[in-house]
């Protein structure tokens, strides 16, 4: 089953919701982070120099050293001066600290912020979160005399301010940026789909048109729009279309052409073969009056023609296959006694061993000359090129891929020779195969087997090559449907059906 996400589609979709969502992801995140940071700012500024102004005010009014009740003035009065914020105030002075609210621990100053702001003039901040809230943590020494001296004095005040509306601010910041992507992801994703129907559409066609060229329709051409790569991959298409429409014409030219050479060739060659025939059949009754050189040469002479008849024999019948004219003669046959005429008629009723039905077992409506040849041709390779016993069987079988229940007829013929070589086996039906590429000559043509092949097609049937398991030697096995008779009744009512609809229109 094909997953969606590995195609074309499916990668547009993920990289246009990856790129969108990085893009929003990282603008939400800079946008984030800067106003964040302008808030706080804002805010931090702001009441920094709020408590500036406030310590400054108090500050001339102070004793110097300050005393207990002296700090606490001022962290009051410093709390008291902005009652809507909720400042919290602590004032320090060595060893003397003084709140804004009593048993205030100020648990949020820290022992780095103390010392800092022991040690600096300036004021110093500092954020902290507790309990899920966060705080604004401001420390700012005081100085006492002339703008000019205002040496360090020791006196410190510090304040803690929740940020609560700051943080409220941050978090619609946050839901708004939320609420941001999931539009920009849905827009992503429309876009995507656009652009994967843009970019698919000719990528269909082109899928369409290989299929078809690859159907055997070469004449198939993409209508080509536009000037970007897609375009010039269908105008490429076109084009190598084109070479191979016309490369494809031409062999079947070339090839038209040889087989009507051979066909001519073999013609041509028969009448002058029948009066060689003729007269070597003469020559070989009168080859034991002959001296023996001669006689030696009438025997050659006569072997050699019966060769070259099969050979244009062969030939002929190939020619006749390739050009599509070999038909059928069906007749319905005991094929058990066909079989037997075929071994008599060549003197191989004695040589070889059968296993056959009775007679009148076994029928099927099958070409009787075709089957001779085909069954001839596989006895005849056993014989030549296996060794003995060479065996031949017959019987019926269903096929379980039969959806119509038609019987099969199996015919097989088994040698007891070395068998057929691995690498031989895809080839022994290929015209004119030779497993030995040293030898030149053969007796037969190179054309048995591939016309047992194509006489066996003709009959709907199959036929194949193997090595026995057990005992050694090649098996040649053919299968051929039976009880055809019904099915060309059912073919001719069909057809005589359609003719008497087409004369009633």
């Amino acid at each position: 089953m094909k997953r969606p996400l590995r195609g074309l589609r499916g990668r547009l979709l993920i990289a246009f919701v990856l790129v969108t969502a990085v893009a929003t992801l990282t603008t939400g995140a800079l946008t984030f982070r800067e106003a964040r940071i302008a808030v706080l700012q804002q805010s931090q500024d702001t009441i920094i120099k709020r408590l500036r102004a406030h310590v400054d005010g108090l500050a001339p009014g102070i004793a110097y050293p300050p005393t207990q009740s002296d700090l606490e003035l001022v962290a009051q009065e410093v709390a008291a001066a902005e009652p809507a914020q909720n400042w919290r105030v602590l004032a320090t002075y060595r060893g003397l600290r003084a709140t804004s609210r009593p048993q205030d621990t100020f648990a949020e100053l820290t022992a780095d912020m103390r010392s800092a702001v022991g040690s600096r003039r300036a004021a110093v901040f500092q954020r902290v979160r507790t309990d899920g809230r966060s705080s604004l943590v401001v420390g700012l020494p005081v100085t006492f005399g002339e703008p000019a001296e205002r040496p360090a004095s020791g006196v410190a005040v510090f304040l803690t301010v929740p940020q609560t509306g700051e943080q409220g601010y941050v978090d619609a910041l946050v839901t708004a940026i939320g609420r941001a992507v999931v539009p920009a992801l849905g827009l992503a994703v429309l876009l995507a789909l656009l652009a994967a129907r843009g970019v698919l559409r000719p990528v269909r066609e082109l899928r369409r048109a290989t299929r078809s060229i690859a159907e055997g329709h070469l004449d198939t051409r993409l209508a080509v729009n536009g000037s970007d790569e897609l375009a010039d991959l269908s105008h490429t298409f076109n084009e190598t279309a084109a070479a191979l429409e016309e490369s494809v014409a031409e062999l079947r030219r070339m090839e038209a052409r040889a087989r009507r050479f051979v066909a001519d060739v073999s013609h041509e060659l028969r009448t002058p073969l029948a009066a060689m025939s003729a007269v070597t059949d003469v020559l070989d009754e009168d080859a034991a009056r002959l001296d023996p050189d001669t006689a030696m040469a009438v025997r050659l002479i006569s072997g050699e023609t019966v060769k070259l008849a099969r050979l244009v024999g062969d030939l002929m019948e190939i020619s006749r296959f390739d050009a599509g004219a070999a038909g059928l003669q069906p007749d319905d046959l005991d094929l058990a006694e066909s079989l037997r005429r075929t071994l008599a008629a060549r003197g191989w009723q004695d040589t070889v061993d059968t296993r056959l039905p009775g007679p009148g077992e076994l029928r099927g409506r099958v070409d009787p000359r075709r089957l001779d040849v085909a069954v001839a041709n596989l006895v005849g390779n056993a014989l030549r090129h296996g060794a003995r016993p060479v065996q031949l069987r017959l019987y019926a079988r269903e096929m379980p891929d039969s959806a119509d229940g038609t019987a099969w007829a199996v015919i097989e013929v088994t040698d007891s020779g070395p068998g057929i070589p691995a690498d031989v086996l895809p080839h022994v039906f290929d015209r004119f195969y030779k497993s030995d590429t040293a030898r030149t000559r053969s007796e037969g043509s190179g054309l048995g087997l591939s016309i047992t092949a194509e006489n066996v097609r003709l009959h709907g049937g199959t036929v194949r090559a193997a090595n026995r398991a057990e005992g050694g030697g090649a098996v040649f096995t053919v299968e051929i449907p039976l009880r055809q008779e019904e099915k060309e009744e059912r073919e001719n009512e069909e057809e005589q059906e359609k003719d008497e609809e087409v004369r009633e229109i």
